[in-house]
């Protein structure tokens, strides 16, 4: 059973901190009362009127207005101008294509990352560089906390109630970041997804925690490319051949500019880890040493014993993107929860901005 949630020592008098955690309206931290002015304040930021409906919020499907963003905006510790990125990233979290129910009530422990691209990032003051994926910004923090709130306190994602991840991970109190668009030799990521690239956008992707890799002696795209690639390959499990889910490959500024100096592009990154990052079917079967194996096995065809195996189910399943400090030859994978058409999709949308 989960543990008593929160309680008050009974020579403590309450205060209003201690009063709204009471409520159980947050995520175990203290959360800003949403007063009403506070909250009107709020919605000075956003375009739409308090009761435009968003959309219906899983796993309970509660009705989204743009009052309750601002209220679990205000909760989170959000600025007023932060509202149409948390309208943006709660509408994407609404869409079926995302799959927030499944992303939601799953015993995986994948969360919503929210990754802002274009002009935005710097309106906001959202860190896209050294430890970006970190405390000390407030913008980055606040955000990616506003959207977890929305979750539990609209869609009804409490920790061992309807929220069933046997082990869920830190991102699950707040997962934002931006694009360094700035460090990156390739277009911005949402201009890949037919957006504008000077557009202001948003993009949700359900990921687990982030996965570091580091590489500081490869000096030519090919051999990066295999350093990053045979690194991801135990991700899920080292057997599961293909991954069951798509990938975010956040590359880091000076493993892109190895990749640009080659005359790679993004595109070729991910078609080459999709080509080459494969093993024999047959060393993906369970063994004695090794239980788990591919899902392969239990088609009604199973592969030859000696057909390639990619890591990867295709090259549109990996998502590139820039992001980090323009220090340190690292990168970090972030994979995705399930994939083909009852997992997660990646949702992008355009940020609007008053």
């Amino acid at each position: 059973m989960p543990p008593a949630r929160y309680s008050i020592g009974a020579a403590m008098a309450p205060d209003e901190l201690e009063t709204w955690l009471e409520k159980d309206v947050g995520d175990g931290l203290p959360v800003v009362p949403p007063t009403r002015e506070r909250v009107a304040r709020m919605l000075v930021a956003g375009a739409p009127s308090p009761e435009t409906l968003i959309g219906e919020m899983p796993p309970n499907y509660g009705r989204l207005t743009v009052e309750k963003v601002a209220i679990n905006a205000v909760m989170a510790g959000c600025r007023p101008e932060y509202l149409p990125v948390v309208l943006a990233a709660a509408a994407a979290a609404c869409d079926p294509a995302f799959n927030l129910h499944g992303v939601a009530t799953s015993t995986h422990f994948s969360a919503p990352i929210i990754v802002l691209h274009g002009p935005v990032r710097a309106r906001l003051g959202i860190n896209c560089s050294f430890g970006f994926f970190g405390p000390g910004y407030r913008a980055n923090a606040t955000i990616g906390r506003a959207l977890r709130l929305l979750m539990i306190n609209v869609g009804g994602a409490r920790p061992g109630l309807l929220s069933m991840s046997t082990f869920g991970h830190p991102g699950r109190y707040t997962y934002c970041i931006g694009e360094h668009e700035e460090a990156s030799p390739w277009p911005p990521y949402h201009a890949s997804r037919g957006l504008p690239a000077g557009s202001s956008a948003v993009t949700l992707f359900a990921g687990e925690a982030p996965h570091g890799i580091s590489d500081h002696a490869s000096r030519t795209a090919l051999a990066l490319a295999g350093s990053l690639g045979w690194s991801m390959a135990g991700l899920w499990n080292s057997k599961h051949f293909p991954l069951y889910s798509p990938t975010l490959l956040v590359v880091g500024p000076e493993h892109a500019r190895t990749f640009a100096d080659d005359g790679w592009s993004r595109d070729d990154l991910a078609r080459h880890l999709h080509a080459t990052i494969r093993v024999p079917y047959r060393t993906l079967l369970p063994d004695a040493a090794h239980g788990e194996g591919t899902n392969l096995r239990f088609a009604r065809t199973p592969p030859a014993p000696d057909a390639l195996i990619s890591k990867f189910p295709s090259p549109e399943e990996i998502h590139v993107l820039v992001a980090g400090g323009t220090a340190g030859r690292f990168s970090m994978a972030i994979p995705g929860w399930l994939g083909s058409k009852n997992g997660s999709r990646p949702v992008t949308r355009l940020v609007e901005l008053g």
